[in-house]
């Protein structure tokens, strides 16, 4: 009799535990809901913010390639031998003010190159621009550029709804194509510094 009523006096306890244990737990699940509600909140606000940030920055790059007073900061060179370099964007640019285009091919951080920053800078001017928009928003932009150091065909593929762009330039004397990845920026907001032209 005694064991059955030791045994009587725990089972109450235990079942108090497991409620206990039940409730705490589905407390943390209902905290995990909520914060999970409130962090899927805060992304699709950070998210309406950058798609506004992106559409702005779209608007003011393409202004500023109408305008013809842009810089296309590369992030990123390909080489007519498919080779691929991340390179910093102060120093790897297609700018244009007006009809003078500079185009500046950096690569190395290392060597000073011929223009003083690891490469080349060329510069000229332009002729023949054209500017495209397709019906899907794409905007091309091409032109001629000649100068002492450069004679070359420029394109540049805007992508819709930010300043993304890549630039391909065709060398008009031989087949060193060259492909640039980055960001178009209005030429007064630019940071790039501009090495020693040929």
């Amino acid at each position: 009799m005694v064991l059955v009523a030791g045994l009587s006096v725990i089972a109450p306890d235990m079942k108090a535990q497991d409620n206990q244990r039940a409730s705490s737990r589905q407390e943390r699940i209902d905290q995990w809901h909520k914060d999970m509600a409130e962090f899927r909140a805060r992304s699709q606000q950070d998210r309406q913010l950058r798609e506004l940030a992106d559409s702005l920055s779209g608007v003011q790059a393409a202004a500023a390639v109408q305008n013809q007073d842009f810089v296309l900061e590369a992030t990123q060179v390909t080489f007519r031998n498919g080779m691929t370099s991340f390179v910093n964007s102060t120093t790897n640019f297609i700018s244009v003010k007006g009809n003078n285009a500079v185009v500046q091919i950096s690569p190395s951080n290392f060597a000073s190159g011929p223009n003083g920053v690891g490469g080349v800078t060329v510069s000229g001017l332009m002729s023949g621009q054209k500017m495209m928009t397709d019906k899907h928003g794409r905007i091309t932009y091409s032109f001629n550029v000649m100068g002492v150091g450069i004679n070359a065909q420029v394109e540049i593929y805007m992508v819709p709804g930010s300043n993304s762009a890549s630039a391909t330039i065709y060398p008009n004397f031989n087949s060193n194509t060259v492909w640039l990845e980055g960001n178009i920026v209005p030429y007064e907001n630019s940071n790039v510094i501009q090495g020693s032209s040929l």
